[in-house]
């Protein structure tokens, strides 16, 4: 089995539910606020973890409460934490969540996440050998990210990026990568799956309730009615790199990844919707 390493972003998700998203300079009474642990890149990588993966997580959190308990929390889903960098004077990335008929609006400060370095991405696939899996999302620097998809395709890593949030400054590093895969806004934002295409990647494109397509072959997902839709692609990624690491085709991989992020649909919150392996395969 391959290993799984997960470069990117740590937070903790402050939650609430509305019955709609208030208007400008509106005070709109909410209900069920809750916390959960997040990030897009910890929430791939406990994603990677429920779902049958070896995983070791890369990245930055602040000397704080939230800090410390979104180590231990990663560390209780079997991540390996040992290469995250904790950073003093800094927040951990905290999102704020507004909940509202199954949709979201979030507002984001990455915090320690913006601390990332090129250093810590060395000390993260330290030991990463050939066929290991590499997997990123942007929420960290680019620069840094883009340091990392070069570096993992240098010692022959299965290079995926996930280009969320998206932005046109990750494109050259693009060509380092052997999959990428962007929401269709995503996609739209960056030129288009042909011109991704162009780059040298295989592009797999998340549509939603419509599914997903691999290289324009369009592939259907469980119909279900959403709670939350927080982690639904970072569930997708996480459970097509744990099938990845198995030896599964992409093909195969996508289908495990899609039916895990359509069960995490009917949850809610971020890492606490994330299934298990054995919930995936159960679920009927």
């Amino acid at each position: 089995m391959s290993r799984i390493f997960v470069i990117g972003s740590i937070n903790t998700d402050l939650c609430i539910r509305a019955s709609y998203f208030p208007k400008q300079g509106e005070t709109l009474t909410g209900s069920g606020f809750f916390t959960a642990r997040g990030g897009k890149g910890a929430n791939q990588a406990v994603a990677a973890a429920r779902l049958g993966g070896e995983v070791v997580m890369g990245g930055c959190v602040g000397d704080d409460t939230f800090g410390r308990e979104a180590l231990e929390a990663l560390t209780a889903d079997g991540v390996d934490v040992s290469t995250i960098r904790v950073v003093p004077g800094v927040p951990t990335g905290t999102a704020v969540i507004v909940l509202t008929d199954g949709d979201n609006r979030i507002l984001l400060d990455p915090g320690a996440n913006a601390r990332l370095t090129e250093e810590d991405v060395d000390r993260t696939l330290a030991d990463a050998k050939p066929g290991d899996i590499l997997l990123a999302p942007l929420e960290n620097p680019i620069p840094v990210i883009g340091y990392a998809l070069q570096k993992g395709r240098e010692r022959g890593m299965f290079v995926m990026l996930n280009p969320a949030p998206a932005n046109r400054d990750i494109l050259p590093y693009v060509s380092f990568c052997d999959l990428i895969l962007p929401n269709e806004t995503e996609t739209e934002l960056l030129g288009g799956e042909t011109a991704l295409r162009a780059l040298g990647t295989d592009v797999l494109v998340t549509l939603g309730g419509k599914g997903y397509s691999i290289n324009g072959t369009v592939f259907p997902c469980p119909k279900i009615t959403p709670v939350d839709t927080t982690a639904a692609g970072d569930t997708f990624c996480g459970g097509l790199s744990a099938g990845l690491s198995h030896g599964e085709t992409l093909e195969n991989a996508a289908r495990f990844g899609s039916r895990a992020a359509s069960l995490a649909c009917t949850r809610a919150g971020a890492q606490p919707s994330i299934p298990t392996k054995t919930e995936v395969e159960n679920w009927k």
